[in-house]
């Protein structure tokens, strides 16, 4: 991330602040692991911005380097002024993030005191009445060499990531929604309000692209040796193999083909009864190649997917609230039949048959179903859908504990540990949200709840 970072003044505060906050705040930026381009401090009068004049001034840095970054570091060594502030960022056009300086025991004085506590309050309320977007996180003030400084600086970069993919997004989905399930249903038009473009494209074009493939394409003979590295193929037949690798080459070309974002599959009942597989392992190598997959055309949960991968910089996956985990309510099992990224799971995968699907239908179906364990971690989950023309969400922290599930449990699964699960299970089965919800590693709910309302617009409920 690239942040231009703003430093505010207010005249009868001690102006030597804003020399020092310059040098900890770049200091801080580059501890995080980011980068930072700022005004010539010669260009006013303390190298910070107080008045209009000096606010049209970064306004004209800022215009000057569009495109450059990606978010504004606005730093409050002092009270700072909102007259200045107001004229600098209003076009913007990215996330801003506003943080104040805390004052010190010691430091009370006239000569020394900030008041930054105060005038960030300031500052806020003046973006509340132009309407122009910001974000603050907890502390209220906090040292720029500080801990939680360097936590508010994940949280922001995430924030930044999540709103620079999602205003212009597409997603490609190849296949109808799949038939058993009205509850991926979603509104392509609310999803088009928000900056998100659903391209749609029958399986009638997909299937012609792998049956005229050629084994002896050189991306065909990559892709077997790529996908034999990604996972234990050890039990798939050669035949199954080539289909494999051909369907996930023919993805790859049609997400190149036709600019996806990300992808959603219809995964069943077609490609079973077509080619005698399951493309649960490709999706899965997608997601942790970091194009985002979904599986059973939940275009909604795709959208969480991409939100959470963002913030997390870790692949996403989704899943299912599938079984109760023994007596306790805090607990449940989160399953799909394959396609979780092999960053989430414990091992490499064993890919083997579609046990739901060869039931009844011979042991050669349904060859690409990924199994393992989800690996034990801090996870944030979410979910979406659509409704009157809205996106609704929630999002919320949990961890996978690692526990053990028996042996013969099908698929990929883990044991999810989420406070007051049962409670929370009943908003979402009273309020509309699906079977399937989203998970990612590391806990990134403020900064996923600050991206979806504060810069997008979607209603959020966090849980």
């Amino acid at each position: 991330m690239v942040f231009a970072l703003y430093f505010a003044n207010r005249g009868f505060f001690p102006e030597s602040l804003i020399a020092s906050a310059r040098v900890e705040v770049e200091e801080a930026v580059k501890k995080a692991g980011h980068s930072y381009i700022e005004m010539d401090p010669d260009a006013t009068r303390f190298g910070a911005v107080e008045t209009v004049d000096e606010g049209r001034k970064y306004a004209a840095f800022l215009e000057a380097h569009r495109g450059e970054y990606d978010g504004v570091i606005m730093s409050l060594p002092n009270f700072g002024d909102e007259n200045g502030a107001i004229p600098a960022v209003r076009d913007a056009g990215v996330p801003i993030f506003l943080q104040a300086y805390p004052d010190e025991f010691g430091k009370m004085d006239f000569a020394n005191r900030r008041d930054a506590f105060c005038g960030k309050f300031s500052i806020e309320d003046m973006f509340y009445q132009y309407k122009i977007p910001y974000t603050i996180f907890p502390p209220h003030v906090v040292h720029p060499s500080s801990d939680a400084f360097q936590k508010n600086l994940r949280d922001f970069a995430a924030v930044c990531r999540i709103v620079k993919r999602m205003k212009r997004y597409t997603i490609g989905g190849i296949g109808a929604r799949t038939t058993l399930f009205k509850t991926v249903r979603f509104d392509e038009l609310a999803l088009q309000r928000y900056g998100i473009t659903y391209e749609s494209y029958d399986l009638s074009e997909m299937f012609p692209r792998i049956r005229n493939m050629s084994e002896t394409r050189d991306a065909v003979k990559d892709k077997m040796e790529t996908l034999k590295k990604y996972c234990n193929c050890c039990k798939v037949p050669d035949e199954k193999m080539q289909v494999l690798a051909k369907m996930s080459v023919a993805i790859d070309d049609m997400i190149e083909a036709y600019h996806f974002d990300s992808v959603s599959i219809r995964c069943w009942n077609e490609m079973h009864q077509e080619f005698g597989i399951a493309p649960c392992v490709l999706l899965s190598e997608l997601n942790d190649r970091g194009i985002v997959a979904s599986c059973e055309m939940d275009v909604a949960n795709t959208i969480t997917m991409e939100i959470l991968a963002q913030a997390s910089q870790k692949p996403a996956a989704c899943l299912d609230w599938n079984n109760n985990y023994g007596d306790d309510e805090n607990k449940c099992i989160l399953f799909h039949c394959g396609s979780t990224a092999q960053g989430l799971m414990e091992d490499k995968g064993v890919v083997g048959v579609h046990k739901m699907f060869a039931k009844g239908n011979g042991p050669d179906y349904g060859w690409g179903v990924n199994e393992g364990r989800i690996a034990a971690m801090p996870m944030t989950y979410a979910s979406a859908r659509t409704e009157n023309g809205l996106i609704y969400t929630y999002v919320d922290e949990g961890r996978m504990t690692g526990e053990p599930i028996e042996k013969e449990y099908f698929g990929c699964a883990g044991v999810a540990e989420i406070s007051d699960l049962q409670k929370k299970i009943m908003y979402m089965g009273r309020n509309g949200f699906r079977h399937h919800t989203t998970i990612s590693a590391g806990h990134y709910a403020d900064a996923i709840e600050e991206a979806m309302k504060t810069y997008l617009g979607y209603e959020v409920k966090r849980l």
